[in-house]
């Protein structure tokens, strides 16, 4: 039996490829998720440990918040003499490491804020440095920088040119003395860096007499846990040592967890690729046994035993899978290419180095192939075993019918309520983490797919008698011919249109709960913000100097203007973001909706007031005239007294929990900074009125000027990215759903030549049998769609009822949903290009003869 099922293999050669195809693609997503999440790993640890080559040890500022807009906690300099006096310490130097952008001869930043790295150099220390010079020399005094090689070679700067750097100042041209590149990695991805000596670096990020860190390479003999001990007496208050190693783990450790989420969230579409691929495979499968339906009942005649036949469908489906699984395997190390792609053209690029393939991903990757394929033949196979020997003998033999199939619809209502009641679960049980509410939606999911998918057979006559109408009209006798065939093997229909369905109801879901996202962010910044223009940095999320806002405060026409400071500190163990409001300005140009206290609360901030969100004081049991503790990153321990509570958009309230006033916040925290800036205009907003603002903001090219139109734009960039990343990610579900539909065309045109021969007899012509193939795919892509959008737009409507009280509301993009029915139509079409070229080529005696 195991010769008969690969020889039939072989005879079956392009139906076994498109099976096939369809787990690659899968599995390819899965390989391909690992690989890039390994590779990009290894990558940003080599980094970290480069970047603390030659340290046994390493002093910084006790972490207090992560993320700091100021910088974490520095130590003083002068412990640098105290180091350098243990007995031993081999040497010792200080850095400075922060944000600065790098900014070209048209004022416009090269870098982007979360990736531009500015620090500095001891060049007395090469030990500890942890990049290496391709060109120039190191920089030395305040007019000079040395740059990353590869922004020089993309921007066509060399040494002795200049370049704009901006930090937490306005910016200032430095001369590049120099240009480096850190060692061991294949790209840095968008990161850049500035490098300055010691008292450049200082002086230009506001940290006279601090460091950031000091490296310390222990004396031979001196273990790096013996160096730590022998430093710890000697630290001030709120610094730290670890050894050099127990230092890169600590940096490492943000970006790994970041990488594992993005592993989890890649792995999903691989999944979702996979269980649509499940379709594709039970029906190929299906329909192969049907046509055998002969051939296996002679197997059986000729002594074959149900375990036997049973066997060789399974090791159809088993050599399928593990040839598919293993192109897959590695078509995910060109995959993952595609996703640094990806990440890159959505301004993510994030480091690489040589390619990862870990023995892990080879497990995973063959074993979920496999496993998948078996699962989706194991129905196919068990129908084969019920075919009786004397089925033989008999022309036109088909499968006899199956003995579940009376009791298919309480079994589909039974999946479809289960999965109802899961999703249910999911989204409105209260008290669930975060990982309990994921894992049962997407069981709930699932188990809701494979229920419609069960029910849909019965769905098939009535969506194509109403779908396939114009079809007959616009293609004659072939489009209701075509019609006719959709419905003559409704089960075949329905599960082929079932692989498009989950295809389109995921697209559907993000579409529209994307949509709704926007719309709440809409509603929700536009209640809050009352302003004319709103000036924010570029990217939107990072600070401002306070500089900004005082070269606009004398322009011509500004009638109001109010800097808005923040920053992150402790409170109650959690980091919140703290404001930092004018409270004689802020109410002309935001909205406050109070709850307890009124608009004299902000009068009342005065040094150690605070006004606080509804939900942060709900959550901590805070009233007006109770009183609460901040704690900033360099440790600093503030009392604050409440007075005043305001309830905003929970969705997006634009101004953080906590807001003080900006004598207070300026006296708190170090090196403050704007994150918005909010101005009103006499007259209201003008295209004259905004030249003359962006004059004003020349010579600050982070600064960006936005109407409030704009600015609400831009707080739904990250939605619309994310949606963008989403669909290119479906689009492989989409794509193996496309191969179901050609495969089933392809076996269905196979199935049907004798009826093609004689359709072609009594007159069909070549083009009338490609247009009645054509619209067979469309009207199956039309009820894969009819099935899908209402399923996916009832999931959009089901999460945005569980996030109301987040303060989402649910939307409806009626464009994009009729846009996604021109793509199931599309498919169709693209679908049946093949099996109609195949049906309209058929020689009419060779087809008339066959069996």
């Amino acid at each position: 039996m195991i010769a008969v099922a690969l020889k039939g293999l072989a005879r079956r050669k392009l139906r076994a490829a498109l099976t096939a195809l369809a787990i690659v693609l899968g599995v390819a997503m899965v390989s391909g998720t690992y690989v890039f999440t390994d590779t990009t790993e290894k990558a940003t640890d080599t980094l970290f440990t480069g970047a603390y080559t030659g340290s046994d040890a390493v002093i910084s500022g006790q972490k207090v918040v992560d993320t700091p807009t100021s910088g974490a906690a520095t130590v003083p300099a002068a412990l640098l003499g105290d180091v350098q006096a243990l007995p031993g310490v081999e040497a010792v130097s200080g850095g400075i490491v922060d944000v600065a952008r790098l900014i070209d001869h048209d004022g416009h930043p090269i870098s982007l804020r979360d990736s531009a790295i500015g620090f500095s150099v001891d060049a007395s220390q090469d030990r500890f440095n942890p990049v290496r010079l391709t060109d120039g020399r190191w920089p030395s005094g305040s007019d000079e920088v040395a740059i990353d090689a590869g922004t020089a070679a993309k921007e066509g700067l060399a040494v002795g040119d200049t370049i704009g750097v901006a930090a937490r100042k306005p910016v200032r041209r430095f001369t590049i003395s120099g240009l480096a590149r850190f060692p061991r990695v294949d790209s840095i991805g968008r990161l850049t860096f500035a490098i300055f000596d010691n008292p450049t670096a200082q002086a230009f990020f506001g940290k006279r007499g601090r460091f950031d860190e000091i490296y310390i390479a222990a004396k031979k003999g001196v273990s790096p846990q013996e160096l730590v001990r022998s430093i710890e007496p000697i630290l001030p208050a709120g610094a730290r040592v670890l050894t050099g190693d127990a230092e890169v783990r600590a940096q490492s450790a943000g970006t790994n967890k970041d990488l594992a989420v993005v592993q989890k969230f890649l792995l999903a579409f691989g999944g979702a690729a996979l269980f649509v691929g499940a379709f594709v495979i039970f029906n190929t499968l299906a329909i192969t046994v049907a046509q055998r339906t002969r051939e296996l009942a002679t197997l059986r005649t000729l002594g074959a035993s149900r375990r036997q036949v049973l066997a060789a469908v399974l090791l159809e489906a088993l050599v399928i899978g593990a040839l598919g699984s293993a192109v897959g395997l590695f078509a995910g190390v060109g995959l993952a290419k595609g996703l640094n792609a990806l990440f890159a053209a959505l301004g993510s690029a994030v480091p690489q180095t040589g390619t990862v393939l870990a023995a892990r991903t080879v497990l995973v990757s063959l074993l979920v192939g496999v496993l998948i394929t078996l699962v989706a033949a194991l129905a196919p196979a068990a129908r084969a075993t019920s075919v009786p020997p004397i089925s033989a003998v008999r022309e036109g033999a088909t499968l006899p019918r199956s003995p579940f199939a009376p009791y298919a619809p309480y079994i589909a209502g039974t999946v479809v309520a289960l999965g109802l009641g899961l999703l249910g679960a999911g989204l409105f049980a209260p008290g669930l983490g975060v990982s309990t509410v994921l894992l049962l939606s997407a069981i709930g999911c699932l188990a809701l797919f494979v229920g419609v998918a069960l029910v849909s057979s019965r769905l098939v006559k009535p969506l194509a008698s109403l779908l396939g109408r114009p079809a007959g009209l616009l293609a004659g006798a072939p489009g209701r011919l075509a019609r006719e065939n959709t419905v003559r093997a409704p089960a075949r229909t329905a599960v082929t249109a079932s692989a498009l369905m989950v295809g389109i109801a995921l697209v559907t879901f993000v579409a529209v709960l994307g949509h709704a996202l926007r719309t709440s962010v809409g509603l929700a910044v536009d209640g809050v913000v009352q302003a004319d223009y709103v000036i924010t940095a570029d990217d939107g999320v990072g600070p401002l100097t306070p500089a900004v806002a005082d070269a606009l405060a004398p322009q011509p026409g500004v009638e109001t203007l109010s800097a808005v400071r923040e920053e992150r500190a402790k409170a109650f163990g959690a980091d919140e973001r703290v404001a930092g409001i004018d409270p004689t300005t802020i109410a002309a140009v935001m909205s406050f909706n109070w709850t307890h206290g009124s608009q004299k609360a902000l009068a009342l901030l005065g040094a150690d007031g605070a006004v606080v969100q509804g939900a942060f004081a709900g959550d901590h049991h805070l009233n007006v005239g109770g009183s609460f503790q901040l704690t900033t990153a360099q440790g600093k321990t503030l009392t604050f007294t409440v007075r005043g509570i305001y309830a905003p958009p929970r969705f997006d309230p634009v101004l953080g929990p906590i807001a003080i006033s900006q004598r207070s916040f300026d006296a708190s925290f170090e090196r403050p900074q704007n994150a918005l800036t909010l101005v009103n205009v006499s007259g209201g907003p003008s295209a004259e009125q905004a030249s003359a603002l962006r004059r004003a903001l020349k010579t600050f090219p982070e600064a960006k000027l936005r109407t409030k139109a704009e600015f609400i734009t831009l707080r739904e960039k990250e939605i619309r990215n994310l949606l963008q990343l989403l669909y290119v990610l479906l689009a492989l579900s989409l794509l193996v759903s496309l191969l179901g539909m050609i495969n089933t065309l392809a076996l269905s045109v196979f199935e049907r030549t004798r009826e093609l021969g004689m359709l072609r007899a009594i007159g069909m012509t070549r083009r009338q049998a490609r247009r009645m193939i054509r619209h067979e795919s469309v009207i199956t892509a039309l009820i894969g769609a009819a099935l899908g959008l209402p399923l996916g737009i009832f999931l959009a409507a089901l999460v945005t009822r569980a996030l109301r009280s987040e303060g989402v509301v649910f939307s409806l993009p009626a464009v994009t949903v009729a846009a996604f029915t021109l793509v199931a139509v599309v498919a169709g079409v693209l679908a049946a290009v093949v099996p109609a070229r195949r049906a309209a080529r058929l020689n009419v005696l060779e087809a008339l003869q066959y069996e």
